[in-house]
């Protein structure tokens, strides 16, 4: 192996160009067909749809409209650097789109989507092309990483591509560092891996530190302290420089309950799924599975896991040929390891911070980068034996085929009977389908070896070829899988995608909106505020108001119509059914089997693009105050069932809260003293007067309407609102989430926000007087993570300048000449 990077030829470019255009073209053919087919725009299923085509189009409108802070319309509103930042905002590929205008961002995505595929493969042969001689096997092996199971499993999610492109540059920068003595680029690389997507960036740290140590223990690499030392300033000053963007996204996510979850007890040890082992082997010797409908273990509870590493045509056996080679190798060592990690989950979990809650298996990519490089060294080495590698291979696929396909299965059905069926795949036509394009695929690589092997030019070319061809086919049955099993493409191609100005209501961009049983995100297409949002990072406020009401909220607020008493606290106006069934009374219809609306007081108003429109009769404004005032710990004397009636009632409060404004909540420590003391059973609350049914949340509405704001709108930067106080001091809500990013003034005033409701906002306001009330928003950590920032780029300026000094130094030494020498190039 040569460890010394030459200087880039003519020809070294070709072939960069060669990994570039070719995994373009494979992608350009197998997007381009479905992109035509459906107008323009490529579709996929799921998250594809209803995630990452919306939130690009949000992004871009907020980005151009220069609305950085809080954003209206990520569900009931969040902080839209930290809501998107994992996404989308730190991608290159996003910001391409800006100078386009917005209704073009949809067609955007299916171009960018084949770029990415592109850019992977020509970030692994910048990353591969050290280790092998002849520069066509780093082709190979970007082919092999770009097209690989790992890639083409995560077209569902649009925004994975981005790390796997950072990841080879991350690593290539660090053998630079390491082998070549250059210095900077690895800090540059740092930073960009870490805005680009800061989740994946914790498991590129890890692998990176696995990497080093690895190279270093096995004495690939002498270790100089002075070189290591080195090596983590620029990582420190990469890191810091990210603070711009990192420290505002991690404070916004503190308190997600999707990542505070630890391993914990046996199940840090084994995995609780025992066809989550299967599922790990299967993903390295079959073709990628389907994100949300797995074939081979229907039961591991892995979709969306991203448990999917095949190589198209070499699959394993690249790898079991490098294995079984008898040379010592650095990477023997770390595939080794890498594979420990993928069947423990503690060690797995690692790589996503320890984060436990949901299995994922989303470092994989960086075991396929790994797998290509085993792969072309083998390919490359006289030493390997193919014969036995091709052998285990088939072996090991076959049996998983006949094990999964052909074991008898006992299953009992509805009336008490058993009924006996071979395999225990999901469905029998895509898994035989799976087996047929595995063992095809490892035919294919058998025919070019007989043919070609020892004529190396033409077996490159071979393999090249077959790559192509075979990843084109087997990803070409996955997408189109996934394309005709989406329910949304048609209602958002046909009624969604760019159709709010067919949507004729005045007011429909100043209020809130309900979408039931529709396409997820529909709001965020129209770019209207809503109660129903699909997204995981949302303001952490509203995680919490939504576990104290007893309602699950993990990936998506969805209430279901049960808790109609949120459509009045949220200050939810117009409702959309999308009804282009037809049918009435159908399980998807607003309109239950006896003619009424699921939810009481919501009437027809017309219907529109598939949609029947309704309105809620007794709508709350935005901003309105209560008379009644309770602590938390009354309020959890109400039931689950309840609770979202009961928040109508009384605003609840903490004690010391309701201390602070005792004026206004009446609370003394006397009359609280049963509650808080050893008795609390026997303390009268007015919770346990409260009334509930369609007739008392019809007049519980009337009487908050009537308190309610006559003006409310958002800013860019937040909203403002006029409210007629006729009566003494109160607190006047607003259903937006608490965050500490929010300041308020009242008649020009500043005032303290308070925390209420177990999650949002109201301010006090004074009584008997005309009050304009202004929120202001400004993102936390965004100003501190700018300075970080700036000191860091002025840090890597003297750094940079300190190189370029002490290296002019040593040259001039060299040369017998002053220190300042003019005629000393640097390199």
């Amino acid at each position: 192996m040569t460890h010394t990077l030459k200087s880039p030829t003519l020809k070294d470019r070709h072939y960069a160009l060669l990994a570039f255009g070719l995994a373009l073209l494979a992608a350009s053919i197998l997007f381009i067909p479905f992109i035509v087919v459906n107008g323009g725009v490529f579709y996929y299923y799921g998250d594809f749809n209803v995630q990452e085509i919306p939130f690009y189009q949000l992004c871009h409108d907020a980005v151009r409209n220069g609305q950085f802070g809080w954003n209206h319309t990520t569900d009931l509103g969040s902080d839209f650097l930290s809501s998107y930042s994992f996404y989308l905002l730190g991608s290159p590929f996003f910001w391409m789109t800006i100078p386009f205008p917005n209704e073009f961002v949809p067609y955007l995505i299916g171009p960018l989507l084949i770029l990415k595929f592109a850019c992977a493969s020509l970030a692994a042969y910048l990353y591969l092309k050290r280790y092998v001689a002849n520069k066509s096997y780093a082709v190979l092996g970007g082919l092999l990483y770009a097209l690989s199971g790992f890639s083409i499993y995560n077209v569902f999610f649009f925004h994975f591509h981005e790390p796997m492109i950072m990841f080879p540059l991350l690593l290539a920068a660090l053998d630079s560092f390491i082998y070549d003595k250059k210095r900077v680029v690895f800090a540059i690389a740092v930073f960009a891996a870490c805005v680009v997507n800061y989740y994946f960036f914790v498991g590129q740290v890890l692998f990176v530190v696995m990497y080093y140590l690895m190279v270093m223990l096995t004495k690939t690499c002498r270790f100089k302290i002075k070189e290591f030392l080195i090596l983590a300033i620029e990582v420190i000053i990469g890191f810091a420089a990210t603070a711009f963007i990192l420290l505002p996204s991690v404070i916004g996510l503190m308190g997600n309950p999707r990542l505070d979850s630890l391993p914990n007890g046996w199940n840090s040890l084994v995995h609780d799924m025992p066809q989550r082992y299967w599922l790990i082997i299967i993903g390295f010797f079959f073709p990628a599975d389907m994100p949300a409908f797995p074939v081979f273990t229907p039961e591991s509870n892995c979709k969306w896991a991203s448990v999917a590493g095949w190589l198209p045509m070499f699959g394993m056996t690249g790898v079991i040929a490098f294995l079984q080679t008898k040379k010592r190798d650095w990477l023997k060592k770390l595939l080794t390891l890498l594979m420990l990690f993928a069947f423990i989950p503690v060690l797995n979990s690692m790589f996503q911070l320890m984060n436990s809650s949901i299995y994922y298996a989303r470092w994989f990519y960086m075991v396929v980068l790994m797998m290509a490089l085993a792969t072309i060294r083998a390919v490359e080495d006289s030493e390997a034996n193919w014969n036995r590698a091709v052998a285990w291979s088939t072996g090991l696929t076959a049996g998983i085929a006949l094990l999964i396909g052909l074991m008898p299965k006992i299953t009992e059905n509805d009336d008490g009977t058993e009924e006996l069926s071979i395999g225990v795949q999901a469905t029998f036509e895509r898994f035989w389908i799976y087996v047929l394009l595995a063992l095809m695929s490892i035919l294919a690589f058998v025919l070019i070896f007989k043919k070609f092997k020892g004529r190396s030019p033409h077996f490159a070319i071979a393999s090249i070829s077959g790559v192509l061809v075979v990843s084109l086919v087997s990803s070409a049955f996955i997408i189109t899988t996934g394309v005709l099993s989406s329910s949304t493409t048609r209602p958002i191609n046909v009624d969604i995608l760019n159709s709010r100005d067919d949507i004729e209501i005045d007011d429909l961009e100043q209020v809130r909106s309900d979408f039931y049983e529709c396409v997820d995100n529909t709001a965020m297409y129209w770019k209207i505020q809503s109660i129903n949002c699909f997204q995981s990072s949302v303001s952490t406020s509203i995680m919490q108001f939504y576990d104290a009401m007893g309602i699950t909220r993990d990936v998506a607020s969805r209430p279901n119509t049960s808790a109609y008493g949120l459509r009045g606290l949220f200050s939810c106006k117009y409702l959309f059914d999308y009804r282009s069934d037809g049918k009435a009374g159908s399980e998807n219809s607003f309109i239950n089997e006896d003619g009424d609306t699921r939810m009481p007081y919501w009437k027809y108003l017309k219907s529109c693009n598939g949609f029947d429109i309704y309105e809620n009769e007794y709508y709350i404004p935005l901003g309105f105050t209560y008379d009644s005032f309770v602590t938390e710990e009354e309020f959890e004397r109400v039931g689950d069932v309840h609770k979202t009636e009961a928040i109508l009632y009384s605003m609840v409060l903490s004690r010391e809260q309701m201390k602070k404004y005792s004026d206004i909540t009446g609370y003394s420590d006397e009359k609280y003293k049963l509650l808080y003391g050893k008795n609390p059973e026997y303390f009268d609350s007015v919770v346990d007067k409260y009334r509930y049914g369609n007739k008392n949340y019809k007049d519980q509405c009337t009487k908050l309407a009537s308190s309610s704001c006559s003006i409310f709108e958002y800013t860019d930067n937040g909203f403002k609102a006029e409210y007629s106080n006729k009566s003494g001091d109160n607190l006047l809500f607003f259903s937006v989430p608490y965050s500490e990013g929010f300041s308020a003034t009242v008649n020009g005033e500043k005032v303290e926000i308070e925390k209420v409701n177990y999650g949002f906002m109201a301010v006090k306001v004074p009584g008997y007087t005309d009050c304009e009330i202004e929120f202001t928003y400004e993102t936390p950590g965004l100003s501190a993570g700018i300075k970080i920032s700036l000191c860091a780029l002025v840090a890597f300026t003297v750094y940079v300048a300190v190189i370029i000094i002490y290296r002019r130094k040593k040259r001039c030494a060299t040369a017998g000449k002053s220190v300042w020498c003019l005629d000393t190039q640097i390199k």
